[in-house]
């Protein structure tokens, strides 16, 4: 079944909602009609964050479309994950529509795509939403101000106690308990908008000094940036292990001969991630995983931190999983991840300020740097590779594997950088010799 908007066939989608509960009839449709049509690969692409399902299916179009041609005789099928996500609109996507990468405001105020897309992706939190929005647009007298702010932020986030999205926030285990909760949302908000202000205006100006007081409302944008994204983290890894891993399972039972190949752009690397963790006992039908910017701590995969040998990576040995290797491309000009992501380092639960850690000359040692800046990091026997390398030998058939691809994934402009520039031939490539797809 070939959808009208997508460049491929067989397609088909599987949609999750934030619990991870799946769409029993296009799953249903997939266990069928994948041995009917004798598939012998199939490609499982999650996106990052996105908006709708419109902006899913164009990425899953443009980077499936080389595919095909790089394999011809291959038995290829094709699934897009759809899950609810977003994406700020002033984060530009290369390539893509204005209506689909908006230009960057003038001031921090909540846009209408911005809007509609926290309404999407938080239900029900219509009276919170343009609360935020109200205290954005007109920015009065900081303090009470902020508070309230930080307040409604909390209130957008949070998610019911004894709901399966609360263990699934963590990137890191200390002595086998999870991360608590961000700083960032129980802090003082004053204090925390005044740091992620001081590190947007020296990202805006690498390498230099400014003496002009922080403006608070851009770093309160910020705070429900980086608060919004830290629930998509959270879902991310619900979605990976009770829904993605679990039908992978049933179509393992469905299709036993059919070789999987995952593929997670920014937050859909961790989710295609934690599907390891939710494969059913024995499945071994993962060929290989593909991370394009993983929007996810370097050391998930991780056995113990070299900061803390106490403390693992939440999928400590689920790279095992994989009969094949988990790639990892990452980018230096992805500021999403490098320059973006330690702002949020207070996820975490450190307890360092962000301004300290904000330093871009050394984000590739950043203690909770991201995957998708630096690749797959403190994972014994990982192998490195530049984009040209990998292209022209063979990829390790098992382990993990990075991949330096700022060759190709370059473009774009602030806040996000190239975060988003995924859409490459030779990022489809890896994906074909990852999976050793012919």
């Amino acid at each position: 079944m070939a959808d009208p908007a997508v460049s491929v066939s067989p397609y088909w989608e599987l949609t999750f909602d934030a619990d991870g509960d799946v769409d029993g009839r296009e799953r249903d449709r997939l266990l069928k009609d994948v041995p009917q049509r004798k598939v012998r690969d199939l490609v499982v692409f999650a996106h990052g964050w996105n908006n709708d399902r419109s902006g899913a299916t164009r990425l899953y179009s443009r980077f499936f479309e080389p595919l095909p041609e790089l394999a011809p005789t291959a038995r290829l099928g094709y699934v897009g994950v759809v899950w609810p996500s977003m994406r700020f609109s002033d984060e530009p996507i290369p390539d893509f529509p204005a209506s689909v990468a908006a230009a960057t405001p003038l001031r921090p105020v909540l846009d209408k795509n911005t809007r509609h897309a926290l309404l999407e992706v938080f239900p029900g939190r219509a009276t919170v939403v343009e609360q935020i929005a109200r205290l954005l647009d007109q920015q009065p007298d900081e303090g009470a101000s902020l508070e309230e702010f930080g307040r409604l932020v909390r209130l957008l986030v949070e998610v019911r106690p004894q709901g399966p999205q609360t263990s699934f926030a963590a990137d890191t285990l200390a002595e086998g308990v999870p991360e608590s909760d961000p700083e960032m949302l129980f802090g003082d908000t004053a204090t925390v908008c005044g740091e992620f202000a001081q590190a947007l205006a020296e990202a805006e100006t690498p390498g230099t000094t400014s003496f002009a007081l922080p403006r608070l409302w851009d770093g309160a944008h910020e705070l429900l940036r980086q608060a919004t994204y830290y629930a998509m983290k959270r879902r991310a890894g619900t979605v990976g292990e009770r829904g993605l891993g679990r039908a992978i399972g049933q179509l393992a039972a469905a299709a036993p001969d059919v070789r999987v190949h995952l593929v997670g752009h920014s937050f859909g690397g961790r989710l295609v991630s934690f599907a390891l963790r939710g494969l059913p006992k024995g499945v071994r039908t993962v060929k290989s995983v593909t991370l394009l910017q993983g929007a996810f701590s370097h050391y998930a995969f991780a056995a113990r931190l070299p900061h803390d040998p106490r403390a693992s990576g939440v999928l400590d040995g689920q790279h095992n999983r994989i009969d094949g290797p988990l790639v990892c491309c990452y980018s230096h000009f992805d500021s999403a991840l490098g320059t973006i992501y330690p702002l949020a380092s207070r996820m975490a639960g450190d307890s360092r300020s962000v301004a300290a850690d904000f330093d871009i000359g050394r984000a590739l040692g950043a203690k909770w740097g991201a995957m998708g800046h630096d690749g797959v990091q403190a994972v014994a026997g990982t192998k490195t590779f530049t984009l040209a390398d990998a292209l022209r030998t063979q990829l390790p058939t098992s382990g993990c594997v990075n991949i330096d691809a700022a060759a190709v994934v370059k473009r774009g402009g602030p806040p996000s950088g190239a975060h988003s520039d995924i859409c490459h031939r030779e990022l489809a490539q890896v994906v074909m010799a990852a999976g050793r797809i012919r």
